[in-house]
């Protein structure tokens, strides 16, 4: 490199770090589009979108016609805040499975009363209300994949029939409905 391009060069580098400095220029990774949003100092910034292996995982609601599953948060008279899906069914957690590292206890005919809430490949997943960062997926036992939220498998319960349903609510002492943080959603 000659002494004037690398003059040049250090002029160059000089004054981008200058302007950066002083916030004049931005430098980012990401289109603007997808920018993380700004937060004061010591908050962090939410998550906007991640990944688990194959699974796509987005905050918000799921395009219409996406191929994805989405959760929701509903506020319940009962229990409070618990997690259901984009049609409002009720999602439940089992105190024998475990979040640390997340693992299923539920199969067979307990799988056939608490069918797995599924995932598969090609599928995104869209949370409204619950940290992205505390949902992901399991390898169940059958090869299925299965949603986790706090690291907690998640559930529906055969004889919730209809959205807003909690049957399932504190059966066998073991069955809760979700809170958004993966633990138990409880009356207050």
């Amino acid at each position: 490199m000659t002494d004037r391009a690398s003059g040049i060069s250090a002029l160059l580098r000089t004054a981008a770090v200058a302007l950066a400095a002083t916030g004049a220029l931005a430098l980012s990774a990401y289109p603007a589009a997808t920018a993380q949003p700004t937060t004061s100092p010591g908050v962090s910034a939410p998550v906007l979108e991640r990944n688990q292996g194959w699974l796509k995982m987005s905050a918000g609601i799921a395009p219409a016609n996406a191929n994805a599953v989405q959760l929701k948060v509903e506020n319940n008279p009962t229990v409070g805040p618990r997690v259901t899906d984009k049609d409002g069914r009720s999602l439940y957690r089992f105190d024998k499975d475990t979040a640390d590292p997340s693992k299923s206890n539920c199969a067979g005919d307990c799988a056939v009363t608490w069918p797995p809430l599924l995932v598969t490949r090609g599928q995104t997943l869209y949370v409204q209300g619950i940290d992205l960062t505390r949902t992901g997926f399991i390898e169940r036992a059958d090869g299925t994949c299965q949603i986790t939220v706090g690291g907690w498998p998640v559930y529906y319960f055969a004889k919730d029939q209809n959205p807003g349903d909690l049957k399932g609510q504190g059966v066998g002492g073991t069955w809760f409905a979700v809170a958004p943080d993966g633990g138990r959603a409880l009356a207050k």
